[in-house]
């Protein structure tokens, strides 16, 4: 393997401590902060050039592929002297288990709060069979592979298919009451998909929906993210409003498709996001030339004050993709509608909410 970090210098007798310190400043993909700050760096031998390093797991049974791995390795091939590593697994016991989550509760803020730098969209439509959620699947992948950092946030509580559109069923790693987002696809997921059977129905009222979701954004160690999605649930119920509440700086995201019935009902949700002096960040007109009239997505533009983003041509590729559990970005990224979703990801505008009428926090010298 070449070495394409810094050296580190190290005597013989001093390399041990020269790989622990290297290896410490790794960077940990899930959780966006270094192993050894989170106290997850186990023991550390070196003789004559060869040095094995354990790393603290939170599982009990760590891929071969995890890429943690690789970063370790590569971190203690960059210390001068080192010839071979080998980067061995220990579950973490449950005192460490109960520090780590004390360190991660202690730099944990919710997305898209006072001080983040995340940009939040809450992806929204009037009615179901849009294709929001697919439309969320793909911006999601489009976004990661052009180098963010991205989350999703599958709010759709009663419809949830995040976790279909991405093809993963395993579910998150909890640390006491601490939850890792499931990685895939270089996105961080969360939905109440990955905590129910697939067939389950999710029976819940009002308070038990905002209970779920502020645990979802303050429970999850989301880490350091450049755009978290909100996959909504269609129409103007009792989780758009509680996401409005609880994510005061989001952007709306409004998917229609050409049909006038459609715009219709997406105007509504669209101006329940102007009314709460939530910024409506654009329009994505899907499924369009596919038969379902035209002009949808001009119209509810100009309804709204806001840009259309892209038009989503009709395409069984996307179809396919999400029974296949691969969005389409990934599968198919030369499709139409590849193309057309890589166009809006691409088009995504920063958009910052009004602090007129907002409360702010007070702070005293």
């Amino acid at each position: 393997m070449s070495r394409t970090l810094p050296l580190a210098r190290a005597s013989r007798s001093g390399l041990g401590d020269a790989v622990r310190a290297a290896v410490a400043g790794v960077v940990h993909p899930a959780l966006d902060r270094p192993l050894g700050e989170l106290g997850l760096v186990g023991d550390v031998t070196a003789r004559g050039g060869r040095v094995a390093v354990t790393v603290r797991t939170l599982v009990r049974e760590a891929s071969p592929a995890d890429p943690l791995r690789g970063l370790v390795e590569l971190a203690a091939l960059g210390v001068d002297g080192v010839r071979d590593v080998e980067v061995r697994t220990s579950t973490l016991e449950e005192t460490g288990r109960a520090s780590l989550a004390g360190r991660l509760r202690a730099g944990n803020r919710r997305p898209g709060a006072l001080g983040s730098s995340a940009r939040v969209y809450a992806v929204a439509s009037g009615k179901g069979g849009v294709g929001k959620s697919s439309v969320t699947a793909n911006l999601a992948v489009a976004l990661a592979r052009s180098g963010q950092r991205v989350g999703v946030l599958d709010a759709d509580v009663w419809g949830y298919s995040v976790p279909q559109l991405f093809g993963v069923r395993e579910q998150p790693v909890a640390v006491k009451g601490v939850m890792l987002p499931v990685q895939t696809h270089g996105v961080r997921l969360m939905s109440i998909g990955f905590f129910v059977d697939e067939e389950q129905p999710v029976v819940w009222r009002g308070p038990m929906l905002q209970k779920a979701l502020e645990q979802f954004l303050d429970d999850v160690c989301w880490g350091e993210l450049d755009v978290l999605l909100v996959d909504l649930p269609p129409g103007t119920g009792d989780v758009p409003l509680t996401v409005l509440e609880l994510l005061p700086d989001a952007a709306m995201l409004v998917v229609t498709t050409p049909q006038r019935a459609a715009e219709q009902v997406a105007a509504r949700v669209g101006r329940m996001a102007l009314d709460a002096r939530m910024p409506v960040a654009g329009v994505v007109e899907n499924m369009t030339g596919g038969g379902f009239g035209s002009g949808g997505g001009d119209r509810l533009a100009e309804t709204l004050g806001a840009p259309v983003l892209g038009r989503v041509p009709l395409d069984e590729a996307l179809c396919r993709a999400g029974d296949d559990g691969v969005p389409l970005l990934l599968s198919e990224p030369d499709a139409p509608a590849a193309r057309a979703l890589a166009g809006v990801a691409a088009a995504l505008p920063v958009v910052r909410r009004s602090l007129v009428g907002r409360s702010l926090p007070l702070f005293v010298g």
